[in-house]
């Protein structure tokens, strides 16, 4: 990967351009996967080739739009924190990421890496911007939870800075979040336990903030010392953070019956059988869990009904 710079010149320019190349072809569809929540509006929005990206970091705030054009990615930055979220741009579209490492033990994983090759895990190098639509989604159907997202980005989120979308905003601050009491979550659809789960997280941010440079396994493990945070959620926001493959997340509704169907051909599974059956890919099992959402789900017998995308902590 060869990076190149190059500064705004006149105004109304980016603050900064860069470009990157890498040594696989960048997945031209939504390849932050999880990164940003559901719904129309956030702080990640696609546009063809172009991914539009807001955050904050220690500098400022700052918007990246993310152009991929095969091994490239023309990258224009504006705000204060451009400099920072530019150097970030490699991790986020997967250069720290290895799918090599996933080696098929069997049949149906073999068929999932040709069928997948160059899959690669995104990481943001960033833990609070993945709390609040994680934490929404702890064990509610995920309409409610992407619904609930929605409505505190538009009530609490913030505009970036340069010529982006409208649809584009910053997660609310961590600051803000702990000023607030658990009941102006409600409108949202956010009952105490929820809401009370968000305003522990973010008076601890600052220092929270700060496992991001720590081992996978470590943030895991002192993010489950607040109040509220359980396996299910400490292990997406890991997953998101450190693009960590081995990130297993269990207390999932949908993903243990996925892994079970696919690896031993049972319709219904529970974490126990799925981390039984992950466990020959130990290092690995968050990716296996990817593929084998992306593979599809059990079949369904009796009527036909919407299968709840309900998750626990």
């Amino acid at each position: 990967m060869r990076p190149t710079t190059a500064p705004a010149v006149m105004s109304g320019t980016p603050d900064l351009r860069q470009q990157f190349e890498f040594d696989y072809s960048l997945d031209p569809g939504r390849s932050l996967g999880r990164v940003g929540g559901k719904g129309a509006v956030g702080p990640v929005l696609y546009d063809g080739r172009d991914i539009w990206r807001t955050l904050d970091t220690p500098a400022g705030e700052a918007t990246l739009r993310i152009t991929r054009a095969g091994h490239m990615a023309d990258v224009a930055g504006w705000g204060p924190g451009a400099e920072i979220a530019v150097t970030g741009v490699p991790a986020l579209l997967g250069a720290h990421d290895d799918p090599s490492a996933l080696v098929p033990r069997d049949a149906v994983v073999a068929r999932w890496v040709r069928r997948w090759p160059a899959r690669r895990l995104t990481a943001t190098g960033t833990i609070w911007e993945h709390v609040v639509p994680t934490v929404c989604g702890q064990k509610v159907p995920g309409l409610n939870a992407k619904n609930s997202w929605q409505g505190i980005l538009r009530r609490w989120g913030r505009q970036p800075p340069g010529p982006a979308p409208s649809a584009l905003r910053l997660p609310p601050t961590a600051e803000l979040m702990a000023s607030l009491a658990y009941h102006e979550f409600h409108r949202f659809d956010v009952e105490r336990r929820r809401a009370e789960a968000i305003i522990a997280f973010a008076r601890r941010a600052d220092t929270l903030e700060r496992l991001a440079q720590c081992p996978p396994r470590t943030a895991r493990e002192r993010l489950q010392n607040v109040r509220g945070i359980g396996p299910w959620t400490a292990s997406i926001v890991i997953l998101l953070c450190h693009g960590d493959p081995d990130s297993v997340i269990v207390g999932d509704y949908q993903i243990p019956s996925y892994v079970t169907w696919h690896l031993a051909g049972e319709r219904r599974g529970d974490d126990d059988r799925m981390l039984e059956l992950l466990e020959p890919y130990r290092g690995q099992r968050a990716r296996l869990q990817a593929l084998a959402k992306s593979a599809g789900p059990p079949p369904r017998h009796g009527p036909r009904m919407p299968l709840q995308d309900l998750q626990h902590r």
